[in-house]
């Protein structure tokens, strides 16, 4: 334990995700020892990014401004709707640079032990985007753990009545892995989605 203006800098660093005690002392001490300039630079960002950045009032994503890049974008296809947990998710679908769709960003996954339900979703704001029949397919992007499969199955239920074509992203083995490190789930999923071999 340290004294005063160091311990609370530790604490409020240990608050962040992903950042356990030791991480959080380390990187205390590393802003500790860093050049005025450089802390002061930290500082500024942090503050523009808490009053600049908001969230797109179409699709929920990070934006500076109503809407983000992507929706703004006449390129992107309309008519195909990417359903993700985070806006962290919709960086890590851009880099594939396999999808050319909209997005629409949940906010999070359904987990009753955390207390969160279908209410505490943008699903209401989904559904508001679907209602013109425009969307054709809706891609579920969730994350392949139980909250994500709950939520999946749950938005796939309340939308195919709708007609629209509701499609989840083949999950499986990565490349490099090794058989024997794979979860019951993956191999399944490896399993279930074979291809044949040309």
């Amino acid at each position: 334990m340290y004294e005063g203006a160091v311990q609370d800098l530790i604490d409020e660093l240990g608050r962040l995700p992903g950042i356990g005690p030791k991480s959080a002392q380390r990187i205390a001490f590393h802003i500790l020892s860093a050049d005025s300039a450089d802390v002061d630079r930290l500082a500024g960002v942090l503050r523009r990014v808490k009053a600049e950045v908001k969230f797109c009032r179409i699709c929920g994503n990070v934006s500076e401004g109503d809407e983000c890049r992507i929706c703004r974008d006449p390129r992107r296809d309309a008519s195909i709707i990417c359903v993700v947990e985070e806006p962290k998710d919709v960086i890590a679908v851009e880099r594939t640079r396999e999808y050319r769709g909209r997005y629409h960003v949940l906010g999070g996954a359904i987990s009753p032990i955390d207390g969160i339900g279908p209410d505490d979703l943008r699903v209401r704001e989904l559904l508001m985007r679907l209602s013109d029949g425009a969307v054709t397919e809706l891609i579920l992007a969730t994350d392949p753990n139980l909250e994500g499969e709950a939520t999946a199955t749950y938005l796939a239920r309340l939308i195919k009545p709708m007609g629209v074509i509701v499609s989840r992203l083949a999950s499986g083995l990565p490349v490099g892995g090794d058989l024997e490190y794979a979860d019951e789930v993956t191999l399944g999923r490896a399993f279930s989605g074979r291809r044949t071999v040309d």
